[in-house]
């Protein structure tokens, strides 16, 4: 006898939050297959499928259709997105190492928090209730903080790649430069950096505390042995 009280397989692949997913990589296809021939089309479709991260996370708690698929594939989706905006900041600016750098960091310290997830049993990258940093832990406890970090990063990377107007431009004079021409966007630029700011650091904490639980797991293995 099937067991009907259990979800099927292609029960959780139709979770609302998930077609939202799916949706949100189309979005970002289309984006950066036309980012070049239609810039203002591309930070439409960038930004839209990046609130949408927020939007499935809604419909998961409201319709009770939290699953570990929706999870990954947010996370895959908003690594994957940040890191071909990079990549192109990085042909577009001089010099093109700091977008890479950024890239370097961000997937090395997600991946070290997930993995250390993993190691620790706990259910969600985001508990550091034990971590020792205070930022650490106000910007996963946080919602709104953590949100406000996370845009501030996507819009100052958009902000960039729709300022350029030729290749092997300047990052620093670029921004200077529009500051200077814009009250409206100098307060843009001033706000997400301050958030653009917070985030890396946040990547660097989690690093090093994701880095130093893989250590201590190690430790506790061999002292078992």
């Amino acid at each position: 006898m099937v067991d009907t009280s259990k979800p099927r397989m292609s029960t959780i692949y139709l979770y609302v939050p998930n077609i939202i997913g799916y949706i949100r990589v189309l979005m970002n296809c289309v984006a950066f297959a036309i980012c070049y021939s239609h810039k203002g089309i591309f930070a439409v479709l960038y930004f839209v499928s990046f609130v949408c991260d927020g939007i499935d996370g809604w419909f998961a708690r409201k319709l009770n259709q939290v699953s570990t698929l929706g999870a990954v594939l947010d996370m895959v989706t908003d690594r994957i997105s940040t890191a071909c905006l990079l990549v192109l900041l990085s042909q577009i600016y001089r010099p093109g190492l700091i977008f890479l750098s950024l890239l370097a960091l961000d997937i090395a310290s997600h991946w070290f928090q997930m993995y250390s997830t993993f190691l620790s049993g706990k259910a969600s990258h985001k508990d550091v209730k034990d971590s020792s940093s205070w930022l650490f832990r106000a910007y996963y406890g946080n919602r709104m903080f953590m949100a406000f970090c996370c845009v501030s990063c996507e819009v100052l990377y958009i902000i960039l790649f729709l300022l350029a107007k030729s290749q092997s431009e300047d990052v620093i004079d670029v921004v200077v430069s529009s500051a200077r021409q814009s009250l409206p966007l100098f307060i843009l630029e001033a706000l997400v950096l301050f958030g653009w700011a917070v985030k890396q650091s946040i990547n660097v904490i989690q690093l090093k505390t994701a880095a130093d639980a893989c250590v201590l797991y190690d430790i506790n293995i061999k002292q078992k042995q």
